[in-house]
């Protein structure tokens, strides 16, 4: 059996990402950051999966002696 991944809104993932929809729209159409998104028609999604491996590649830590 297929599981069926959550779907979130560019408002969700605005939200958890603290930029605004606008700056979803302009990483979209110019590429500028790997956060792949699912596009049927006007409406875009993003899979749950992917905005979490998204933020996570993008935290670092600093591990000065």
């Amino acid at each position: 059996m297929t599981t069926i991944p959550k779907l979130l809104t560019s408002e969700q993932v605005s939200e958890l990402l603290n930029v605004t929809t606008h700056t979803l729209a302009v990483w979209r159409s110019e590429g500028r950051y790997n956060l792949p998104y699912i596009k049927a028609g006007r409406l875009v999604r993003y899979k749950e999966a992917d905005v979490i491996a998204f933020i996570e590649r993008r935290t670092h830590s600093n591990h000065a002696a």
